[in-house]
């Protein structure tokens, strides 16, 4: 994979940053308090660069101007990543007609899975348009590596759709790498024309892309492709079947460099079976160390942290096992802390994807 050299950031995310408010270990329905967090399905992916890996980096979104927006631009700026390219949309005072994004999220434990609860209609990055941001001044004057986004952000608004496209097609003119996550949401298509609208927007999207991240139900449910030999009781999916879908997925997008996936088998809220495998033309496919009854503490966030470290790995030219181990030690440890983001360190991340162990450093 040749990455360009003459770029002032290694990475860029587009997509929604939200507020996440976090009712520890209680119930969104009877809580009293919430501690406040920053997530997004695209930022986590280029804040896990940026704090973890060391990657400079910038986010494309859009806020609504009020002391809410600049909350969320506060967890931004801690994050280190160039916030000058957010978009500020005035507020009205009311937020009728613009807003910001808020996700309610519950951990889960053991019996009683995680919830999530977003309120994010009429959000301020939903109704930016490709205008709203100069792509070819920031891929092509500035200059980035690397672009990441997603599912999630394409399903927000017919608006959005435009915007990833707008932005994917720049970035491709320009030599920078476009990495896509398909995380199909069935409620965030559900009221704009569901699998079949899913379906238009990332076929359409899908030709710009060189790195595609997804599990079986974001290729089946997304992209329309069929995988055979998966237990409709199970959540993981078996190598084989994935190496199948690959096969066809490949040939009908040559452009794809690489195609990777999360292995999660959900025993409890807590206790996962976790992998990852990957697949690239040079190397065929590989497969990360299997991390089964993994304990978690909290789910939200793990398969952005590996697509951060599978990323991190493929930018440092690093063997694409190499690359996809990062990325799964890197899901795994930000599932041991709360929130959407990762506070794991490339020590922690070098270790555990090294064979390290939970022994105590001291």
């Amino acid at each position: 994979m040749e990455i360009r050299k003459d770029a002032r950031y290694d990475v860029a995310s587009l997509g929604e940053v939200m507020l996440r408010l976090d009712p520890g270990e209680g119930r969104i329905r009877a809580a009293r308090s919430f501690r406040a967090w920053e997530g997004g399905g695209e930022y986590n992916v280029a804040r896990g660069l940026r704090r973890v890996f060391g990657k400079s980096g910038l986010v494309l979104t859009a806020l609504a101007e009020n002391e809410v927006g600049h909350l969320v631009e506060d967890f931004v700026l801690a994050s280190g990543l160039d916030t000058q390219f957010i978009k500020w949309a005035e507020f009205d005072g009311v937020g009728r007609s613009v807003r910001n994004g808020l996700n309610f999220t519950e951990r889960g434990f053991g019996v009683r899975g995680a919830v999530g609860v977003s309120d994010r209609g009429h959000t301020a990055i939903a109704q930016a348009k490709p205008e709203d941001f100069d792509f070819d001044h920031i891929f092509g004057e500035l200059g980035v590596r690397w672009l990441h986004t997603g599912g999630i952000f394409a399903a927000l608004s017919d608006n959005s759709a435009e915007v990833v496209l707008a932005a994917a097609k720049a970035a491709h003119e320009h030599g920078t790498i476009v990495s896509y996550d398909l995380n199909y949401r069935p409620s965030l298509w559900k009221g704009i024309g569901g699998q079949a609208r899913a379906q238009e927007v990332n076929r359409a999207l899908a030709p710009y892309v060189d790195v595609m991240i997804g599990n079986e139900e974001d290729f089946t449910a997304a992209l329309g492709f069929e995988v055979k030999g998966v237990d409709a009781n199970l959540t993981q999916l078996p190598v084989d079947a994935f190496a199948d879908m690959i096969a066809t997925v490949a040939e009908a997008y040559p452009n794809f460099q690489v195609i990777a996936t999360t292995l999660r088998k959900v025993r409890t809220a807590t206790v996962n079976d976790w992998g990852a495998l990957a697949w690239s033309r040079e190397t065929g496919l590989v497969q990360a160390v299997q991390r089964d009854e993994l304990e978690i503490l909290d789910r939200v966030g793990g398969g952005d942290s590996f697509a951060s470290g599978l990323i991190a790995g493929l930018l440092e030219g690093q063997p694409l096992e190499t690359a996809v181990n990062w990325g799964a030690a890197h899901g795994a440890l930000a599932m041991t802390t709360p929130g959407d983001t990762s506070f794991a360190t490339r020590a922690e991340v070098m270790k555990l994807a090294g064979g390290g162990s939970a022994r105590v450093d001291r």
